[in-house]
């Protein structure tokens, strides 16, 4: 086979030599022929004429060529009568071709006999058909005598031999101009396989096996105009198809390599003609907020107070000043561009690992205050950087530092470096120190979570981050970073803000809490005009407020209590109450052991064990015990041998639930708090979490324990349902929140059931015998027989409260007559006066069916009197705290015969029976009668604890 990429056409090894020329040349060779075909005839190259009529796999008398088919018939008797088997080289020079190969095809009237001239390559093929009628004849050389099955297809199948374009006289050899694609080297094209380029194939593309090798190779040329083929396009002739997909794709991914270059270029260089640079008195637009109950009417409108920005050059602020802002802010401020990549790079990294913190830095904070503000979004984003760049490109840093240290927040209602340096320490920001300028430095992230009168930790912790800051970065000496003292600062002072001073002040600031964890910064609240909805109701507000004023009238000063009541069914908190002082200190945001009140995640841990423990099953309540190694005693000596647990859960048995919690592990106490909805971290918990030895607050309380009234579906907690700025933006919008299946409602209702009879044994039922699930909780003083915290937590179908009762040093909590208070004491009463006005025009609902799981309780046993405490005798009593006189009217028994019924059913009067003269008419002990015969003025009797029961 010759190689069709040499251009002299000379035979490969061990094939014929080149014939010698003879001595009349013949006409030039025809331009259409395939290559490796010469228009010399075989007789002029062997000497000898070729027989008249032979054709290409025939004999000159019509028979085969091998002389074994019948005349006629193709080679080794494949194919039709007429057609040809595959091409063989011709005979060398002198010799006539050997037997079995077929001789020269004619094509027009002349001889095809392979070439073996050694003179050039034959030019390209001329346009038109002149040059067909003027073609010489011509054989192939080299060419295999390869049967038609052995032959493989341009796919490496095997496909037939083709054949050659025969000459008909009007239909020309090839299309002008055309080259052969898919072929091998050295073979002739076909009408039936070979591919004319220019016109497609169906079903079928391939690339050349081989680049064009210039005139006379194979395809001559480039196929169009006759020119030699590129080395691009032999280059490209010679890739494979995952070489061509890999080129495509490279290409593509330059081009987004490009766009990603040139786009943020183009982009910047947009912004930085659009945008402007901003002025600081851009920041000192501030709007009046507004917070509104759920009913719509206003609860406060937040108005920033007056003259709270004092503009004052950089040269008045001390050099050590301007270095703690540097350091706590951006430490990079003074070589940066305004922006910082690595920062932002860094901050996006943390973030996606679901971390905190920003890469702005200060020029980008100052843009972010005063014009682009706090909206997430790229957009945002984009303007800040842009707008950044531009300052850095046109102010100094100076000036940049100046307008930001005049216009950033610094929490006390104080925007800029002076006016904080009057709010924390009363004087003039030139007279600060190092150590006071690093608080105010550590301010700015979190000016109300990090002021030293919230969280002086917190605060301390900000306050030594920015002056090892400002040691790293040379800006303090070591020696003074040592005598450095964290500095006291002056206590909040009363502004005009419009925030209430009463208990309602504690609801402005969980409210904002709220909204920071949304997103929502106190300098959107002071600046873009917000109206925020919220969840509190304002009847219910006040009735708890009400509750808790009255009950703790009289009592002991250092007794300070807090009340969160939420609705199971939507999560809405409809009243909180942290104290009535509301600049003072939140206590429904303390955190305070609930002693017995966790118990009923004991039980649903137990509930969940498999095997399950029932409400059934008997535990050795006695007291005291050994359980784990630790002493453990029930309160006030209560004593139950043999107990199943609901009995004591009733009675509170501490050995009981110990037992239990010890047997299902204390991490799975823990777990089923969480699984409720409390939200401390509750950690290293041992068997004491049985008891309630870990830390919670009263919201935690209430929302878990409204888990198990909404059989088992939690709902977030939460204030505010909707924030929508003065000019229509929406930034929040809760809705109604998103249920979640903690626990199934046969879980639920089981941990209700257990629950049941605690109000009643505890003497606070609620009024019109209504169906309540409640735990009182007491937490035990160091002192022997005294304690420390006291709480009631309970619910109904509509509404969940947490009381607790404590003080703020953590000593013990007294009455005024000196006994301890326990969970069914104070707290229980502040519970129970909530309830019932509460729930006073709401429907009585039942709690869902249950189903017991594991081992059921035993059957009730059936109901016995209990002596009420404040009334042992009975009848014709009037007591107050135990002491009892005789009712001179006669007619107040021991059922609230005189309380049309909603006396609760014990006479729990405590000397505020507005008892009429008449007896019998019904009075409904509201306190609005009290001047009937002058003798009962509502409050001389001592206590006035429960004025509105039954109302």
């Amino acid at each position: 086979m010759t190689d069709d990429r040499r251009t002299d056409r000379r035979p490969v090894s061990g094939s014929a030599a080149p014939p010698r020329p003879g001595p009349n040349p013949p006409p030039g060779p025809p331009r259409n022929l395939p290559p490796g075909w010469s228009a010399v005839p075989p007789s002029e190259r062997s000497g000898q004429p070729a027989p008249h009529g032979a054709a290409n796999g025939q004999a000159s008398n019509g028979h085969a060529a091998n002389g074994q088919g019948p005349s006629g018939q193709a080679l080794n008797g494949q194919g039709r009568t007429g057609q040809s088997g595959p091409p063989a080289p011709g005979p060398r020079p002198g010799q006539a071709p050997p037997p079995g190969r077929p001789a020269p095809h004619p094509v027009g009237g002349r001889h095809l006999e392979p070439s073996v001239d050694d003179g050039p390559t034959a030019p390209n093929r001329p346009n038109g058909a002149a040059a067909r009628s003027a073609a010489a004849p011509a054989t192939r050389v080299g060419a295999p005598a390869t049967r038609l099955d052995e032959r493989p297809d341009s796919w490496g199948a095997e496909r037939p031999e083709p054949r050659l374009l025969t000459h008909d006289g009007a239909r020309p050899l090839a299309a002008t101009g055309a080259t052969r694609i898919g072929g091998r080297p050295g073979t002739a094209p076909t009408v039936a396989t070979d591919v004319v380029q220019g016109s497609a194939a169906p079903g079928r593309t391939r690339p050349p096996d081989d680049p064009p090798s210039g005139p006379g190779g194979p395809g001559g040329g480039d196929g169009s105009d006759g020119e030699p083929p590129s080395r691009r396009q032999a280059k490209l002739a010679a890739l494979t198809p995952r070489q061509r997909r890999w080129r495509r794709g490279r290409r593509i991914g330059y081009v987004v390599v490009g766009l990603a270059i040139l786009g943020p270029i183009l982009a910047f260089a947009i912004g930085w003609i659009v945008f402007r640079i901003p002025s600081p008195d851009d920041a000192t637009n501030n709007q009046v907020a507004t917070i509104d109950y759920s009913d719509g009417s206003t609860m406060a409108s937040l108005a920033q107070a007056q003259g709270n920005r004092i503009k004052v050059p950089l040269t008045q602020v001390p050099v050590w000043v301007q270095h703690a802002v540097a350091s706590a802010e951006d430490r990079s401020f003074y070589t940066n561009y305004g922006f910082d990549p690595i920062g932002i790079a860094r901050a996006a990294w943390n973030q996606a690992q679901g971390g905190t913190g920003g890469g702005s830095t200060i020029t980008q904070q100052y843009v972010k205050n005063v014009l682009v503000g706090d909206e997430h979004s790229y957009w945002r984003k984009y303007r800040e950087v842009v707008i950044a760049a531009k300052i850095n490109q046109e102010e100094s840093k100076d000036q940049i530092l100046e307008n930001y240290l005049n216009t950033i927040y610094f929490g006390r209602g104080a925007y800029g470096i002076q006016a904080a340096s009057q709010a924390y320490y009363g004087r003039d920001v030139s007279t600060l120190t190092p150590a006071e300028g690093a608080v105010l430095a550590g301010l700015i992230q979190a000016p109300s979570k990090w002021d030293p009168a919230v969280d002086r930790a917190g605060s301390e912790q900000r306050w030594n981050y920015v002056l090892d800051g400002m040691v790293d970065q040379k800006w303090l000496s070591a020696a003074d970073r040592k005598a450095a003292v964290f500095p006291d600062v002056l206590p909040p002072s009363a502004r005009k803000t419009g925030i209430p001073d009463n208990d309602r002040g504690h609801i402005v600031s969980a409210i904002k809490d709220e909204l920071a964890s949304y997103g929502i910064t106190e300098q959107q609240v002071n600046q873009e005009g917000l109206k925020i909805e919220t969840t509190i109701d304002p009847k219910v507000q006040q009735q708890a407020a009400d509750a808790a004023a009255k009950t703790l009238q009289g009592q002991p000063a250092n007794l300070r209590t807090a009340l969160v009541s939420e609705d199971p069914r939507t999560g809405a908190v409809v009243a909180y109450y942290g104290g009535s002082d509301g600049s003072g200190f939140d206590y429904a945001q303390t955190s305070r052991q609930p002693g017995s009140s966790f118990k009923p995640f004991v039980l649903l841990a137990g509930l969940e064990r498999n095997p399950p423990i029932g409400l059934g099953t008997t535990f050795d309540g006695s007291t005291p015990q050994t359980i784990a190694g630790t002493k453990v005693e029930n309160s006030d000596g209560e004593s139950c041998p043999n107990c199943d647990l609901k009995t004591a859960m009733t009675l509170s048995i501490n050995t009981v639930f110990y037992q239990l919690g010890v047997q299902v592990g204390p991490q799975k106490v823990a777990d089923a708090a969480h699984q409720a909805g409390i939200s401390a971290p509750l950690t290293g918990p041992t068997g004491g979490i049985a008891i309630g030895d870990k830390e919670v607050r009263p919201g935690d309380m209430a929302s878990a324990y409204a888990t198990f009234a909404a059989d088992g579906i939690y709902h977030r907690p939460h204030m505010v349902t909707r924030v929508t700025t003065a000019d229509g933006r929406i930034l929040y919008d809760g809705g109604v929140t998103a249920p979640e299946q903690r626990m199934s409602q046969q879980l639920a209702r089981n941990v209700t059931e257990s629950m049941l009879d605690v109000a009643s044994h505890s003497q606070i039922p609620l009024a019109a015998g209504r169906p309540v699930a409640s735990k009182t909780g007491t937490v035990q003083s160091s002192q022997q027989g005294q304690n420390n915290d006291a709480w009631t937590v309970g619910y109904t179908p509509q509404i969940s409260t947490a009381v607790w009762v404590g003080t703020d040093d953590n000593s013990p909590i007294k009455t005024k007559g000196g006994a301890p208070i326990y969970g069914r004491g104070v707290p229980g009463q502040i519970w129970q006066k909530f309830m019932n006005q509460a729930l006073r025009n709401e429907p009585v609902q039942q709690f869902s069916d249950f189903e017991a799981i594991g081992t059921p309780p035993a059957p009730p046993a059936p109901a016995t009197p209990t002596p009420d405490p404040n009334n042992p005798n009975g009848n014709n009593q009037i007591c107050v705290n135990g002491v009892c006189i005789p009712n001179p009217n006669g007619q107040n028994g021991n059922n609230g015969q005189n309380n049309n019924g909603q006396n609760n059913g014990n006479n729990q009067n405590n000397g505020n029976n507005q008892n009429n003269d008449n007896g019998g008419n019904k009075n409904k002990n509201n306190g609005g009668n009290g001047d009937n015969n002058g003798n009962n003025d509502n409050g001389d009797n001592g206590g006035d604890l429960f004025p509105d029961d039954g109302g």
